[in-house]
């Protein structure tokens, strides 16, 4: 198949030269593609194209995403989230998050994912595949069309590691910035951290991108590395003081603060003790800390803190000088979290 999605205009006008159109009929087909007010992105959509050119499109395999729509939940506060459907029968989630001024698309890497952290249901099933650039985009595409707004941020949260799926996330961060017009400083690539390849990425993020401007939120979630390795497996072969060592050289790379998640797990990582070891472990270094509610999954332990215990972690966090948001978890009652809904319809295909 040949994905038109993820093409920028001077690709997409020598492809209609290619079958002896003119180079306008080319940027016809982009500001389509790439119009979130244009609901159905199939080729027979396009009416301002010849037909006898819609259908040698069509012949020769061409296609606008191959995403499918599979299940959608609306939570209460406005948050949706989608299960779509792979080409070869898999499934990914994408959630849109809605606020007054901005949408912001959480979106999948990889089908499945090989970490295995112990608070999240992505990784209990591991690693199926990683996702190409326009199966990442065609996400923002859905979220787009059921919420009939522009997505304005982006957030690589979702299913998989992106660090592990390098060259695909940046030629989709590249279509997202040039194509989709949003800028980089309004993207986030969420990692928990694997050997050597921060490095990696602020390499080919000027390879491929030509500079770095897009935030590095690392998924820190604990003060020690014992901590860390009890709910992160991968974490033993990563130490946490290697982690903050490579993320201070990301800063003096790209220019860009490091961002780290910090998610608050009852009796594990929120106690005062610790929020003066995370201190210690981040002074003086340009980076921010996100604070998270835990948003409860049936299949682990891990239980939600207090409002009051989060505002007393933040409070010393910032005490001690270190910058600290607190980000409340979107879309609770409809099982938002990472895997939840992907894993729910599995048990539902296994029951049938």
């Amino acid at each position: 198949m040949k994905d038109l999605l993820g093409c920028n205009i001077n690709e997409l006008e020598n492809v209609a030269l290619n079958y002896g159109q003119a180079a306008f009929r080319g940027r016809q087909i982009y500001n389509w593609i790439y119009n979130y007010r244009n609901k159905k992105k199939s080729i027979d959509q396009i009416e301002v194209l010849p037909s006898d050119f819609r259908k040698k499109l069509k012949d020769d395999g061409y296609k606008v995403g191959e995403l499918s729509f599979q299940e959608k939940k609306v939570a209460n506060d406005g948050t949706q989230k989608l299960l779509l459907s792979t080409g070869d029968n898999e499934s990914i989630e994408c959630v849109g998050i809605p606020t007054e001024k901005r949408l912001t698309a959480c979106l999948s890497s990889q089908v499945g994912c090989p970490m295995d952290c112990k608070f999240c249901a992505t990784g209990k099933e591991g690693l199926k595949r990683s996702l190409k650039a326009s199966e990442i985009l065609d996400q923002i595409l859905f979220i787009e069309n059921e919420m009939n707004r522009k997505v304005t941020n982006v957030v690589f949260m979702g299913m998989g590691e992106p660090l592990l799926n390098i060259d695909e996330l940046l030629l989709s961060i590249r279509s997202i910035n040039q194509d989709f017009q949003i800028g980089q400083r309004k993207i986030t690539v969420s990692t928990v951290a694997v050997p050597k390849m921060m490095s990696k990425l602020s390499e080919k993020s000027f390879q491929i991108l030509g500079n770095c401007q897009f935030t590095l939120a690392i998924s820190l979630h604990a003060s020690n590395q014992k901590i860390r390795e009890t709910i992160i497996p991968s974490a033993k072969n990563y130490k946490i003081n290697n982690i903050i060592q490579d993320s201070r050289q990301f800063v003096k790379d790209t220019g860009r603060r490091v961002s780290f998640e910090y998610l608050m797990l009852g009796g594990v990582n929120d106690k005062l003790e610790h929020a003066n070891e995370l201190s210690n472990l981040l002074k003086g270094f340009q980076c921010h800390v996100n604070l998270i509610e835990y948003n409860q999954i049936d299949e682990v332990e891990f239980k939600r803190v207090s409002i009051n215990n989060l505002q007393l972690f933040q409070s010393r966090l910032s005490n001690n000088g270190i910058a600290v948001s607190l980000r409340k978890s979107r879309g609770l009652d409809k099982n938002a979290a990472c895997g939840q809904l992907r894993q729910n319809a599995r048990i539902k295909n296994l029951s049938k």
